[in-house]
């Protein structure tokens, strides 16, 4: 392998290109946005995702950026904010979960893959992507591009997934989920899931501690637009939420800049490569986010693709990744109901199922999660 296009400069298109680029190939990123700039927010580095960011050298770098080192998961009660159930991560032996500001993580991938020789070329949409022998990558500009391969990361609305995989739409989850970032008072370092009918909320620190980052996720008929990046009014969040009690009530009163986007079941796409074009990540099998498992599949998606491509096993890519995704996907789509029980008997049953379990079985508890932490791609 040469040379190879990556479209996208997100989280898997960058550790893919780094990967690729210190074995020697000539990669060329094309990114649409003028800059890498601070977008996003909050997110969840589990040890799989982290095994990815060690074996390529980041993990000390993404610390020294602030990532916050997780030591527990709580599930917390809506009303005044009791405590339900709590999971010890410090149990994951040898692992670490990592609360990290997506643009800290970007940075880091991005420096890396500058200095690993990855052209990038900013502010170059791509407009299409046509699979061959030599596949053709076309540019808004009007230029037109090959390589050897053409990797496209490009998220939920990717160019390529529609020529590898066309014909699979979207269906509209009836959740919206908000997001926002306030500074921090007192942190403590641990998620905590606030679980209310209908609806929960989910905060943890960022940036050393100095803020706090929100997903509140509601069940609604009212469709929402998909893509993080809707500006809403704080006080649709604050009205969405206004019987949360306890912490989780002053928090949402600090709420100034909220962002509101529509939660969509996206299937799996059926084909992951033709042509010498391969989708990565989000393009292949975008998430919903209650397994906090999107930028931690990408990373895995990466590894894998770079190391099947250096290897001459382009078409084992699809079949190492498929199932894997699959039930992560399957994993997370079936977890928003645990958290938005109605009152009632059932409720009250289930979360005294959960507090029983993490106080006298709380090593059993963290190993139902061995099949998603402790899969390690650098290691297959």
């Amino acid at each position: 392998m040469r040379n190879v296009i990556v479209v996208g400069a997100g989280i898997g298109g960058l550790a893919a290109a780094t990967a690729l680029a210190r074995q020697g190939v000539a990669v060329t990123l094309y990114e649409k946005a003028p800059q890498i700039a601070e977008v996003g927010a909050g997110l969840q580095i589990s040890p799989n995702g982290l095994a990815v960011l060690r074996a390529l050298g980041f993990e000390d770098a993404l610390e020294r950026a602030g990532a916050v080192r997780a030591r527990s998961v709580v599930l917390e009660d809506y009303k005044a904010g009791a405590e339900v159930a709590r999971l010890d991560l410090t149990r994951l032996q040898d692992q670490k979960y990592l609360f990290v500001h997506r643009h800290d993580l970007i940075r880091v991938l991005a420096s890396a893959a500058k200095q690993a020789n990855v052209t990038l070329e900013l502010g170059q949409e791509v407009t299409g992507v046509s699979p061959g022998a030599l596949p053709e990558v076309r540019l808004a500009a009007g230029q037109t591009v090959r390589a050897e391969a053409v990797i496209c990361a490009d998220g939920i609305h990717s160019i390529g997934r529609d020529v590898v995989s066309p014909g699979s739409a979207a269906a509209f989850t009836g959740q919206v989920a908000w997001r926002a970032t306030v500074p921090a008072q007192a942190p403590m370092p641990e998620v905590r899931v606030t679980m209310g009918p209908g609806r929960h909320l989910v905060r943890y620190p960022l940036k050393a501690g100095s803020l706090t980052n929100i997903v509140a996720v509601q069940e609604r008929d009212a469709w929402a637009e998909e893509g993080w990046h809707h500006g809403d009014d704080p006080e649709n969040l604050r009205a969405a939420f206004e019987d949360f009690g306890g912490p989780a009530a002053d928090l949402l009163q600090r709420v100034e800049e909220v962002s509101l986007w529509g939660l969509f079941r996206h299937p799996v796409a059926e084909t992951w490569s033709a042509g010498n074009v391969a989708l990565l990540g989000d393009a292949a099998h975008p998430t919903l986010p209650f397994l906090a498992q999107g930028a931690n599949l990408a990373l895995e998606d990466a590894w894998v693709l770079a190391t099947c491509l250096m290897d001459g096993r382009a078409d084992k890519y699809e079949e190492i990744r498929k199932a894997r995704a699959t039930r992560v996907i399957d994993a997370a789509s079936g977890n928003a109901w645990k958290y938005h029980l109605q009152e009632g008997p059932v409720r009250r049953l289930a979360h005294l199922g959960l507090s029983l379990g993490s106080r006298l079985t709380p090593g059993l508890m963290m190993r139902q999660f061995d099949w998603l932490y402790r899969h390690d791609v650098t290691k297959a």
